[in-house]
């Protein structure tokens, strides 16, 4: 009935004149950076490689994951040439070019989400034709990549004779499906690779996925920003994300003259145009008619008969989890937990990616090592994500997040800790199997919003494998929190105003977790006692 007045529980008014184009980094998804304070999000998070900017706390604050004032955010902040981090010469294929802080070197487009939007696709492929036609190039150092989720993108690309344009800038089809975004994304140029672990340099990657978080996109990058597909092959011609593409120019074009990001984005006109001619509902018919086909090594597989999987013991991708062994009709009654070590003792916001990595696999790494010992060539390791049907693997990943920082283990970034009471910093994995020998209950303490991110399961899956029989929080994520209950270990939360600081905690005690021999229900209280050595 048109005449009827809907009834809302809440109104929101949105003026769209207070849109503007934003990316989201340089570390979490939900935070969001107007394109004119990119350089400032980037110089402020990482403000040891920029010691001569004046980054106040309350920058930091807001930047690292504070809560932002919308009145409140940075301008756009204008740098001269000379301030920028001194040069890095890398010889590439025979050029000597100039990297420095900030500079990208992965611009990704790919995601199953936003790479299914064709506006967006389309207005990258009218970005890449525009440069292309003033004469813009790629900078050598930046890894460029094309990864949608549909293969009906490549084909309204093709019809909209956009895709050579993207290829022309070293946007190429690299396959389907989840690639940067988890990791995926294969090794740097080994000339970039070793001036960025020589120099130490603070690198960016920028795509148009949805997911950032530390450590996820390459090992080699420190910043991440989250960006719609045409904005990546802006930043991929401007080479750096310390830069403000609002004010400064992308590049400069064949003739020499600057070229500004207005002068390459479509207009709201060209896209609907662009859609109108390429996208038709022929295309995704053809597409998904064929969808469960696969190409031919998929078809060549063999497919085993009987209604149970037959598990292959040689296997380093799919192993028999451990989780229903010798599973009771009734779980177990709950105990108390006596004499237990802090296996992992970490801050606020700390995700799901920080406790079980989704990307690619150390040499050197307790997974790394143990794949080497299966005779798994290092170029075959793959990723955490790929092998997540191997126990083995992801256990011996769980906190192996290089960026993770363990306050256990002062110092040290990575999947480090120390064992008590002797104080041998080890592996997190290494320390797990000596407290289990020894018959030690294990302990995770944290912050604020502890297990946010991706509801990964083996977050959960991999702690309580370690021997984790409880995690103390200021706050928890709820899916994640969900996922610890699922798996045994007990997510417990400070009282209101007491943390780790407040308490003065170390993680060299020893704990005593009381009262829950009776039995434990929702929002009950319990006594946990942690002395000191």
């Amino acid at each position: 009935d048109s005449t009827m007045e809907p009834e809302f529980s809440e109104l929101l008014t949105l003026d769209l004149s207070t849109v503007e184009a934003s990316v989201a980094g340089p570390k979490r998804p939900q935070d969001r950076v107007p394109i004119a304070a990119v350089r400032q999000s980037l110089r402020s998070a990482f403000a040891d490689e920029f010691p001569d900017w004046p980054a106040t706390s309350r920058e930091r604050f807001d930047w690292e994951g504070g809560t932002v004032n919308e009145e409140e955010q940075p301008s756009a902040v204008t740098v001269a040439v000379n301030d920028r981090p001194k040069a890095v010469l890398v010889n590439i294929k025979g050029e000597q070019v100039e990297m420095h802080h900030g500079d990208v070197v992965i611009a990704a487009i790919t995601s199953c989400t936003n790479t299914s939007n064709p506006s967006v696709m389309l207005a990258a492929g009218l970005v890449a034709r525009k440069a292309v036609e003033r004469g813009l190039k790629v900078r050598p150092y930046v890894k460029t990549s094309l990864a949608p989720g549909s293969r009906a993108v490549i084909e309204y690309l093709k019809c909209a004779g956009l895709l050579e344009h993207l290829e022309r800038l070293g946007f190429d089809l690299v396959g389907f499906g989840c690639t940067t975004c988890i990791g995926n994304s294969g090794p740097l140029d080994e000339a970039v690779a070793r001036a960025v672990d020589e120099n130490r340099m603070v690198v960016a990657a920028v795509l148009s996925g949805n997911r950032n978080f530390e450590g996820r996109i390459h090992p080699q990058v420190r910043a991440a920003y989250l960006t719609s597909p045409p904005l990546v092959v802006a930043y991929a011609l401007a080479g750096t994300v310390d830069i403000d593409l609002q004010g400064e120019p992308v590049g400069h074009g064949a003739d020499g003259a600057p070229v500004y990001l207005r002068d390459i984005w479509p207009t709201n006109g060209e896209v609907a145009d662009a859609v109108s001619r390429a996208v038709s509902a022929e295309i995704f018919r053809e597409t998904y008619a064929h969808i469960f086909e696969g190409e031919e090594r998929w078809a060549s597989l063999g497919i085993p008969e009987g209604a149970l999987y037959e598990w292959d013991p040689g296997s380093t991708y799919l192993r028999r989890p451990p989780f229903v062994e010798g599973l009771a009709p009734e779980p177990p009654a709950p105990a108390d937990i006596i004499g237990a070590r802090v296996l992992v003792m970490v801050g606020d916001s700390v995700t799901t990616d920080h406790i079980s990595p989704a990307g690619a696999i150390a040499k050197d790494s307790p997974a790394g090592r143990y794949l080497e010992d299966l005779d798994v060539p290092p170029r075959e390791f793959n990723s955490y994500g790929s092998r997540r049907g191997n126990h083995e693997v992801m256990m011996r990943g769980t906190f192996a997040n290089i960026r993770l920082r363990n306050e256990v283990a002062p110092g040290t970034e990575g999947g480090w800790t120390r064992h008590w009471p002797d104080g041998e910093q080890v592996t997190v994995y290494e320390a797990s199997r000596r407290y289990g020998s020894e018959g030690v209950p294990l302990l995770v303490i944290a912050g604020k919003e502890y297990g946010t991110g991706s509801s990964r399961d083996w977050a959960a899956k991999g702690v309580a494998l370690l021997g984790v029989r409880a995690v103390i929080a200021e706050s928890y994520e709820r899916i994640h929190r969900s996922n610890l209950i699922g798996m045994g270990v007990l997510p417990l939360q400070f009282q209101p105003g007491e943390s780790r600081t407040t308490l003065g905690l170390t993680g060299d005690e020893t704990y005593r977790i009381e009262g829950l021999a009776g039995g434990v229900t929702p929002r009950m209280t319990v006594n946990v006692t942690a002395t000191r050595p």
